[in-house]
């Protein structure tokens, strides 16, 4: 049953809004008030909204103390490095993986030395899993909250990275990538737990930090994995990430408290036993079978019924995929061209993260501060399309910055160049992809984390399987014509956010799990 309500609602609202013959408020701890509304215990048909207390309420992510709710950034933070750093951390090490891995051919044998797509794939099945891992996480956690699903969805990314480690074979060896993948839940939780706890005037620097934090991941993974397997094997790089991921998990045990609205107001509910009707909790869709069904299916839902989410998701998809055409070329350009050893090319990845770090403090900066400017200038209305216009200085900078990466490469400008070029790209990139997260959390509300879930699943199939055309194309055409192919794509997609600064806010009006309607 769907109420629509607003941040001002009273905690316990009867929904036949008759008045007459009240009997005194319903008394309690926490239900002192109820705005003259009575309760007509007789009436069975009735349901009241429940709601946090406008007064102020403990128990409102909002209102939470500013020190614990950066607490929880932080450690948000730290999971998607944790994530990241153990995803990123195999592509240097990629074909020494297959090679250990593989049995030696016997004489006579036609078993043929690892190819360069078997170790692009390895790299890139991880976005495989991850793009169906949230079509599950999302709804769990608009069905039974962040706090249980968070925590599941950890503990099976340690169980997984421990079947990694031990794999044998390399088909165990990737579908414990896949498994792992398919365990993330920070991508998709962390906007919308920012989304929680923050107001929109504030949420920029929080999504800023949960964006940088991978980005640093991906910098220090191949720095450190490359020197870690030198002297102690690629297995011992792992090791690294369980170690990691098992800190994060016991403070998300310990400390982590439900962020969802609708969870915690579900709690309440329940704790209103007495009242003959029972209680409505705005977004509410139920926890049985037929509810979590229901959740199931809404990321789908969700994507398909908003042309924006689609077009949005289009775009940061094919923009995302780059960092991985990117991580897959890198090492080959550094060691194959430049003749650079594996731990130089490994601590050459910083270059992409010195570009994302500058850019994510741009954000930190700009994108609270542009949203109030722009609001106050449309007579104090915020619109989540106020987010877009970094959006935009980083989709026409995309094109440009894929050109001079494939060209520094085609004509051996020098590593200085290439490093240049790869640090561009990362600043490019995370300019269009930090406020684009935020826009998605601002648009869609209670939905923050389907509509998350629709991105990241447009973005993960796009990761997982443009890479494996890189280096055909590279093949064919070299460097800098292939890179030429690709900055072309991307220039097709530059539109999509200038229309939606522009229309956006009309458009999306015909979806029904938008804020604004």
């Amino acid at each position: 049953m769907a109420v629509t309500a607003d941040e001002t609602q009273p905690l316990l609202r009867s929904k036949t809004n008759d008045s007459a013959g009240c009997p005194a408020p319903i008394a309690g701890q926490r239900y002192t008030e109820v705005n003259n509304t009575c309760i007509d215990a007789g009436a069975a048909s009735d349901a009241y909204l429940v709601d946090f207390d406008p007064n102020g309420d403990i128990d409102n992510p909002l209102e939470w103390p500013t020190t614990f709710k950066w607490g929880i950034v932080f450690l948000l933070a730290l999971t998607a490095f944790t994530v990241t750093f153990t995803c990123i951390g195999v592509v240097p090490l990629a074909l020494p993986i297959i090679s250990d891995l593989t049995p030696p051919p016997s004489s006579g044998s036609d078993l043929s030395p690892p190819s360069k797509s078997s170790s692009v794939l390895l790299v890139t099945i991880w976005e495989l899993g991850e793009a169906a891992g949230p079509l599950l996480i999302a709804p769990l956690s608009e069905t039974y909250g962040r706090y249980p699903v968070i925590n599941a969805a950890n503990i099976l990314f340690i169980l997984a990275t421990l079947m990694a480690v031990t794999a044998q074979s390399v088909p165990v060896f990737v579908t414990a990538r896949a498994m792992t993948g398919l365990a993330v839940a920070s991508n998709v939780l962390n906007p919308a737990i920012v989304g929680d706890m923050f107001v929109s005037e504030e949420r920029g620097a929080a999504v800023s930090l949960v964006f940088l934090a991978p980005l640093i991941g991906g910098a220090l993974g191949p720095a450190i994995a490359t020197a870690v397997a030198e002297r102690a094997g690629w297995r011992s790089v792992l090791w690294l990430s369980i170690g990691l991921a098992s800190v994060c998990e016991v403070v998300f045990l310990t400390c982590f408290r439900e962020t969802y609205k609708v969870a915690i107001l579900r709690k309440r509910a329940r704790e209103l036993g007495g009242v003959k009707g029972g209680a409505v909790v705005e977004g509410d869709g139920g926890r049985g079978l037929k509810g979590l069904g229901e959740a199931v299916l809404r990321p789908a839902r969700v994507l398909m019924g908003s042309g924006v989410l689609l077009s949005m998701g289009a775009f940061g998809s094919v923009v995302f995929s780059y960092y991985y055409v990117m991580s897959t070329t890198l090492s080959e350009i550094l060691g194959g061209i430049y003749g650079l050893d594996p731990v130089t090319v490994g601590f050459c990845f910083v270059s992409f993260s010195v570009g994302s770090t500058f850019s994510v403090f741009v954000c930190n900066r700009h994108l609270d501060k542009i949203y109030i400017k722009m609001r106050d200038a449309n007579k104090g209305v915020g619109l989540p399309e106020f987010r877009l216009p970094l959006v935009i200085i980083g989709a026409v900078c995309m094109p440009i910055v894929t050109a001079f990466y494939g060209w520094s490469a085609q004509l051996r400008l020098g590593v200085h160049c290439t490093l240049i070029s790869s640090a561009l790209m990362g600043s490019s990139m995370t300019l269009a992809l930090v406020p684009l997260t935020a826009y998605i959390v601002d648009a869609f509300g209670l939905y923050a984390a389907s509509a998350t879930t629709g991105i990241i699943v447009t973005r993960c199939l796009m990761s997982t399987f443009l890479p494996l055309l890189t280096g055909p194309l590279v093949d064919w055409y070299g460097y800098g014509w292939a890179f030429t192919v690709f900055a072309g794509l991307t220039m097709m997609l530059v539109p999509i956010p200038v229309l939606m600064l522009r229309y956006g806010a009309h458009w999306r009006r015909f979806s029904p799990y938008s804020r604004d309607q």
